[in-house]
Parts: C-alpha cells; sequence; structure tokens
C-alpha cells in the first residue's frame, strides 16, 4: 500500500511544481500586458494635449514654426509607433527633447506664461508626465520579475518549454539628463 503512495507522490509533487511555475509564468505576463496598456494609455494622453499646447503657443509664437511643426510631426509619429518598447522609447526621448526645446522657448513670451490654458495645459503636461513614468516604473518592475522567472532555474526550464521569453524594458531618456536650452531674460 506503501508503494504506490510514494509513486504517486514522485509523480504529482514534479507536476505539481511545473504547473505551479507555469501559473506564475502566466500572471507575469499578463502582469506585463496591463502594465504596458497603461504605460500606451498615458502616453496617448499625453499626445492629445500636445495639438492642444500647440495651438495655444501658435497664436503667441507664430515665427517659431519650425519648432512647432518638429513637435507636432514627432507627436503624429509617437502616435502612429505600436513597436515594441524599445522602437517606442526611441521615439519618445526624440519627442521628448523637442517638448523640452518647445517649453524652454516659451519662456521668452510672458503674456504666454500668463495665460490661463496655457499655464493649464502646462499643469496637465507636467501631470502626464509623472503619470507616464509611475506607469512606466510598473511596467519595468513587471518586466523585471518576469525576465527573473523565464531566466532563473528551475522555472527557467517551464519557461522554455511553453515558450515563455524575456520582455523588453522601456526605458527613456532621464529628464534631467537631457541638454535643455539655457532662456536668458
Amino acid at each position: 500500500m506503501v508503494g504506490p503512495i510514494i509513486i504517486a507522490g514522485v509523480i504529482l509533487v514534479p507536476l505539481l511544481a511545473v504547473v505551479i511555475m507555469y501559473n506564475g509564468l502566466v500572471r507575469l505576463r499578463n502582469h506585463c500586458d496591463e502594465a504596458w496598456s497603461n504605460v500606451d494609455t498615458e502616453l496617448k494622453r499625453r499626445y492629445d494635449l500636445i495639438p492642444n499646447l500647440v495651438q495655444t503657443v501658435k497664436g503667441y509664437a507664430a515665427h517659431e514654426k519650425e519648432l512647432l511643426e518638429e513637435v507636432t510631426r514627432l507627436r503624429s509619429q509617437c502616435a502612429a509607433n505600436n513597436g515594441t518598447p524599445l522602437e517606442q522609447a526611441a521615439t519618445e526621448n526624440q519627442f521628448g527633447r523637442a517638448l523640452g526645446r518647445l517649453l524652454a522657448r516659451v519662456e521668452r513670451y510672458p503674456d504666454l506664461k500668463a495665460n490661463e490654458n496655457f499655464l493649464e495645459l502646462q499643469r496637465e503636461l507636467a501631470n502626464t508626465e509623472n503619470r507616464i513614468q509611475a506607469a512606466r516604473r510598473f511596467y519595468n518592475g513587471n518586466v523585471r520579475e518576469n525576465n527573473n522567472k523565464v531566466q532563473m532555474f528551475p522555472s527557467n526550464i517551464v519557461a522554455n518549454t511553453f515558450g515563455f521569453e524575456d520582455r523588453q524594458f522601456f526605458e527613456l531618456e532621464d529628464a534631467a539628463a537631457r541638454s535643455v536650452p539655457r532662456v536668458a531674460i
């Protein structure tokens, strides 16, 4: 009687371990997908704010046409980019630099800086940037956990068997590290 119980235990314990590891990997994959969706939502929110910001600035800065067109072009490029996090990070970095130049040039227009619409857009843009950073940190945390499970023994055996893969981090340039033009008053 003890023999069949031992044999069943020898078969069931490893099978149960595989099931637990598989379910953990599925959970992490779904967390990564959800977290990426949150990043994407926040990026789209930013893209929706940019046309309003550009239109507000256009009224005050008609001769800054080239920069405004660049921001508009990059916004469209970023909004259309549905590639990997690595591909999207490249276009987002260009977009972030252009936004920094736009906001630096806005400093030249005292009436614009005092305009309520512009101030509200600027607050919303800053709030959106903070939300993007929070969503990005959440996504990258989930990617780290996923990649740890996919790479570490013994869950890497289950991951390789069932086709689970490493995920890409969504890394943007640090805003503080960007070279933002100085504005002289």
